[in-house]
This record gives C-alpha cells, structure tokens and sequence, in this order.
C-alpha cells in the first residue's frame, strides 16, 4: 500500500516494554505536536465494556427477555415498538456517554499531552475525551455522537442534544438520581422496559422518528458543529504537515481502517520527521516501510499509558 506490495511486521511481546515506552517517552518530549487517532479499544481499556458485569446492570432484563449477549448487538434488535427501543437505548446513551469511564486512561493521557500542541481523532462516540477534560476544538468525532439525535430520513441537516430527553426516558423507567448528578436503580426495583410514548422523540420539522446521529448508512447528518471539526482537523494536518509530529495510534482495529490506521501510515511514510506509535492489545502493526519510523506496543492501553506517565 505505501510501496507496492503492503508487508506488515507485528510488536514483541511485553518483556520489551521498557525500551519501547523509553522510545515513546523521547518521540513525545520532542514532538513538535501529537495526533491522537483513538478507537474502540481505547474506551474498552478505560472500562466501558460491552460485556460482562456492566452489561448484566444496566440489560440484566433485556437479557432475561432476549437473549442478548452484548450491549452492542442488543442495539440492533427489531423491537416490537418505539417506546421499547427507546427504554433499550436510552440506558445505552446514557451509561456509555453521561457517565464517565471508570478507568485512567483518559485521564493519563489528557496528562500526557496537556501542555503539547494535539489533536485527536476518533471513530469513538462516547464523548470521552470531552469527559475527561479534552479541549473540545481539538476533537474530531468522525462517526456521531450517543449524545446527538437526528431525523431518521433525515428531512434536514441539524441534530439535537438529548440529554435531558434521556435522562427523563430513564427515570420513567424508575432510575433515580443519585445525589452527584447521575442515576441509578434503588434496590430491589426492577425497570420499566418502555418509555411514555410522549417521550418518543420525533423530528421537529416533520414529525418522523428521531434516530441517533452515528454512522451505520447513508442517512448520517454531518452537521455544521461535524463540518467545523473536519476543518479545524484539515487545518491541523496543513500546519503540521513536514514537522515532528507523532501520530499516536490507540486501539484502532479494522472496520474502519480509512479514518484513523491508513492515513496515518501514509502521513508517516511521506514524513521522514514524524513517528508512528500504536498501542493495541494483540494488533500492534505497522508497514515494513516505516518500521524505523515505528514504536510498537502490543499490550493493554491502560497500563501502557500509566506507565508512560510515570517514567
């Protein structure tokens, strides 16, 4: 892909740590900037599993009555009625974008480049590096956001912030506030798995059913707050564009290589000043090409950011 035939070479394993967190310690003090390019594995290392214990909470009756066996899956399910589908989603905006990941991992790496020139891009939706104190010029959602509703057909261009809209679906369903500001079920009450229909949010201007504003098909609404990132980022990238910048790569996979791996390796291969970093349990790859250019750490995000922190 960068030189005729794509040849990738893989990360050793953690017993080379030390010197490889030593070399991305030196790539960033001497960085001129760092691009962050952040994917789901990221805000999975941070504690915002789909899976497991939280998923039990927060569905432990849609389980019971489905089957689901993910938080994600379960968001496809064809629900017998809107009022349904919207207690189902509700709990999963609120719970993956109001509540603020347990973990350190943004926290560490807010730390890491608070005082540096940066930029993030994500195909992340929860808004976490807004939670965790990110300057919000500096973020670029590509792929929506768990915080925006949007006209399902859609009939114009413009989405809404549903926070107040999801947290009154929630506590039609008998969560409560919880005195810091979030929400939770009292002991021994079990939820409600429909929202009042006057709850159903539906488009202002014609009156169809309001959708999430992420990206699965062509009816995505790129808004003007979508337009004004895309342009904050492209200005980013032309400013930066033959100076030391280190492309921080944070568990990004491949369902959308596109956005995030592939420009990357392209930006690192024409830029003999720049570095690319990927941090990624069990898919820290990068190109034979830029290999030299490369730090690669096949590990969990988390311990690897807390370690960078403290060297």
């Amino acid at each position: 892909m960068l030189n005729g035939t794509l040849r990738l070479v893989g990360a050793p394993k953690r017993a080379n740590w030390d010197d490889r967190i030593e070399r991305l310690a030196r790539a960033l003090e001497e960085s001129d900037a760092v691009v962050i390019g952040a994917g789901a594995g990221l805000s999975t290392s941070a504690g915002l599993t789909y899976t497991g214990e939280r998923f039990q909470r927060w569905f432990g009756d849609f389980i019971d009555r489905y089957g689901f066996t993910d938080m994600y899956s379960g968001g496809f399910h064809p629900f017998g009625s809107f009022e349904e589908h919207w207690a189902y989603w509700s709990r999963c905006i609120y719970c993956n974008r109001y509540v603020k990941a347990p973990g350190s991992a943004y926290d560490d790496l807010l730390a890491l480049v608070r005082d540096r020139d940066s930029f993030v891009l994500t195909t992340n939706v929860d808004h976490q590096f807004q939670l965790a104190g990110f300057d919000t010029r500096r973020l670029f959602y590509t792929q929506g956001d768990y915080g925006l509703l949007q006209c399902s057909v859609p009939c114009h261009d413009r989405t809404y912030d549903n926070e107040g809209t999801v947290r009154a679906m929630l506590a039609a369903q008998g969560y409560v506030e919880d005195g810091a500001g979030g929400l939770h079920l009292p002991e021994g009450v079990r939820p409600r798995m429909e929202v009042p229909s006057d709850l159903v949010p539906r488009c202002p201007v014609c009156g169809k059913p309001m959708a999430m504003n992420l990206r699965s098909d062509d009816t995505f609404v790129e808004d003007e707050g979508w337009h004004r990132a895309a342009g904050r980022w492209a200005d980013f990238q032309r400013r930066h564009e033959r100076m030391r910048v280190l492309y921080l790569e944070l568990g990004v996979g491949y369902n959308t290589p596109v956005i995030i791996k592939f420009p990357f390796w392209r930006a690192v291969a024409g830029n003999p000043r720049a570095t690319y970093a990927c941090l990624n349990l069990g898919e820290a790859v990068a190109p034979a090409d830029i290999e030299r250019q490369s730090i690669l750490i096949d590990g969990d995000i988390s311990a690897v950011l807390a370690a960078l922190r403290d060297w």
